[in-house]
């Protein structure tokens, strides 16, 4: 695993409050192992405060906001869950045209739980196959797209990779999965 992201650069688009902490910091870690340099983007400045389910984490300092993020600079994104983080990154517009040009550009996304909210909001949906957390079920297929009950699914049928997992029993899976996959970002240079 390590030295397999070595040179990428991996953005993890979350709101400043209600990120899962552990579908933040586990995910950052497998990246980071491999090799790549994890950024963290927020809407505001400073810091996002992560939960444990309903109970405040540890909070997290910001390294990009949303409406200075540039797609450009990025190999691949992740977009954590807990419930209240991808319900206020819905309603920001810079962080929902930085996904846009990410899956535009073709680059490989991980989303893992309440996460597909993000995906919905942004038009990202239609005609992809992914899982989430199960009350997502019925937003995805509003949004056109085929929810299954899988602890990891990869979606190649878009413009980019779209790796997806229910719930943090998947981080294993998940985070092996968005390794590979991320991975392949390149490497036919």
């Amino acid at each position: 695993m390590a030295g397999e992201l070595n040179g990428k650069k991996v953005a993890f688009v979350v709101a400043n409050e209600g990120v899962e902490q552990v579908e933040l910091t586990t995910p950052w870690e497998a990246v980071r192992a491999a090799g790549a340099t994890p950024v963290l983007i927020a809407p505001k400045e400073g810091k996002t405060q992560a939960f444990n389910h309903l109970d405040k984490a540890d909070a997290f300092p910001v390294d990009e906001i949303t409406g200075g993020a540039n797609p450009a600079d990025f190999d691949a994104v992740v977009l954590p869950g807990g419930v209240a983080n991808p319900d206020q990154l819905r309603m920001d517009g810079p962080a929902l045209r930085f996904v846009r040009a990410m899956f535009e550009a073709g680059k490989p996304a991980g989303v893992i739980c309440h996460g597909p909210w993000t995906l919905v909001e942004a038009g990202l949906v239609e005609g992809r196959t992914l899982t989430s957390w199960p009350s997502l079920q019925t937003d995805i297929r509003n949004a056109g797209g085929t929810w299954v009950d899988e602890e990891v699914q990869v979606c190649t049928s878009g413009p980019n990779t779209l790796v997806s997992s229910r719930n943090p029993d998947d981080l294993p899976a998940f985070c092996r999965t968005i390794t590979e996959e991320f991975a392949k970002v390149g490497a036919d240079r």
